[in-house]
């Protein structure tokens, strides 16, 4: 499978081990709310080690992204399909708060949405975001997602909002 994507401005690549800082600090903070958070350790631990998993198992999974000429992972965004998902997912984090308002998370985003239509052939993809979590809510609009209400939750007990990408 595809373990890096290049965009004008970015590298999204497989993430490995020397991003556990980056991705602890997140899970750690206030800014981990969209995500079930703030995470104490141990809870940030195992969100970062599913998400190196997740390639182990399915060989991909979502892309540590990084700006042209560095290696600081900045966010997490790609394909997730955990065994218990309903359908296919592009999700997304952003690490760093100045990342925030550049167009970076719609440039790796719309790059991961369109490898999961032709290189994964994926034949549904939404993202699920937490009530009033209105950065993704922006995000998945700007991609052109849809809200879909009637769609299945991924956590019944735990609804979010089931946004849908056109093909």
């Amino acid at each position: 499978m595809t373990e890096m994507l290049h965009t004008p401005r970015l590298v999204l690549r497989r993430p490995h081990a020397g991003d556990w800082p980056a991705a602890r600090d997140f899970f750690m903070s206030e800014r981990a709310v969209g995500v079930g958070g703030p995470h104490d350790l141990g809870r940030a631990w195992r969100n970062f080690a599913a998400e190196v998993g997740h390639w182990d198992i399915l060989g991909y999974g979502m892309w540590a992204v990084t700006l042209r000429g560095e290696d600081r992972a900045v966010g997490l965004i790609g394909p997730w399909c955990p065994a218990d998902w309903p359908e296919t997912e592009i999700g997304w984090v952003i690490f760093d708060p100045a990342i925030e308002g550049t167009g970076i998370a719609t440039e790796a985003a719309r790059a991961a949405i369109d490898h999961a239509w032709t290189a994964l052939g994926w034949g549904t993809i939404v993202s699920y975001i937490a009530p009033g979590n209105s950065r993704s809510i922006r995000l998945a609009e700007k991609l052109g997602a849809v809200h879909d209400p009637d769609a299945p939750q991924p956590k019944p007990d735990q609804p979010c909002l089931v946004y849908r990408h056109p093909r």
